[in-house]
């Protein structure tokens, strides 16, 4: 099967900085494909150069086995993209924002008309179809931006951070109807800062820092091979700990109060630490895709 997306040695470049550093990486059909990473690690860069927003600086980049530089009106016509920001006319109706966007890709008034009907009632918006932007809560306006990406039918959807901002309810009622466009075998590409959600809805995803791939990889598979089964927590640990640590060479990383340990033995070594070395307290927990992406890409603000 042809890959929908397929890169060899991206690079993106603005003057002299690289967003995007000689990567490449392949999305198959019907997948959910997520990118991770801080703040300026190149994500945005990258999506954005597989829609055609932003020029491709260096190497290939494939869509639907067509070179985006020089095929980008014809696949620009089978994808659908939601911005981080909520670009909606405020001046229009819920209704008339759908209704011009789909002229936009040419599409007859009567087959905006039926596919915005049903798009609607699809987004739990259908009430709301007379309403004013500024009149919709955040949630509403984000699946309303969800629906308007999904107007030209396409084959490809691309979010960028689809939920930042939302509350739990809200995430939760997005998250819910990308499964559901999953399950109908739509591809979809996103970002997201939210380790829950790629951990949930990505089939595979990239980790990326500093404009390059760090990690490449199913969810699961990635916090067994970085992390482990289980991580145990120590407060204010002593440095007899971290040499029963070190002589068993079991991976632990140090932080300022804490100290976490990264293990597959998670409930015998648990029960050893916690007799010998816990006074301060400690627990054990499953390990996450946040865990991963933490010990990575490190700990540190980034602006």
């Amino acid at each position: 099967m042809e890959a929908v997306v397929k890169t060899k040695n991206l690079t993106k470049q603005f003057k002299d900085f690289t967003a995007v550093d000689r990567i490449s990486f392949y999305v198959q059909a019907g997948e959910c494909f997520g990118f991770l990473g801080p703040n300026g690690a190149g994500k945005t860069s990258t999506i954005r150069m597989i829609y055609g927003f932003s020029p491709v600086t260096s190497g290939s980049l494939l869509v639907f086995g067509q070179d985006i530089t020089t095929r980008h009106r014809e696949i620009k016509a089978r994808i659908g993209v939601c911005q981080q920001e909520n670009n909606l006319d405020p001046d229009l109706s819920v209704w008339d924002n759908l209704q011009v966007y789909g002229r936009y890709f040419d599409l007859p008034a009567a087959v905006t008309r039926t596919r915005a009907e049903g798009l609607l009632e699809f987004m739990g918006l259908g009430h709301k179809r007379q309403a004013k932007i500024p009149e919709l809560s955040g949630g509403m306006m984000r699946r309303l931006v969800l629906a308007r990406a999904l107007i030209n039918n396409p084959e490809l959807l691309i979010l960028d951070e689809p939920t930042t901002g939302l509350d739990p309810q809200s995430r939760h009622q997005v998250w819910e109807k990308l499964w559901q466009l999953k399950a109908k075998g739509l591809c979809i590409v996103l970002t997201t800062h939210y380790m829950d959600e790629a951990e949930q809805i990505c089939d595979r995803l990239v980790i990326m820092d500093h404009g390059r791939i760090l990690v490449e990889g199913k969810p699961l598979d990635l916090i067994r091979q970085q992390i482990g089964g289980n991580v145990i927590e120590v407060d204010n640990p002593g440095s007899a700990l971290q040499d029963f640590l070190k002589s068993r060479q079991i991976p632990f990383e140090l932080l300022s109060r804490r100290l976490l340990i990264y293990t597959n033995q998670g409930e015998t070594l648990f029960r050893q630490i916690s007799g010998e070395f816990c006074a301060g307290g400690c627990t054990l927990r499953m390990a996450t895709l946040e865990d991963v992406f933490l010990k990575l890409t490190g700990r540190g603000l980034r602006e």
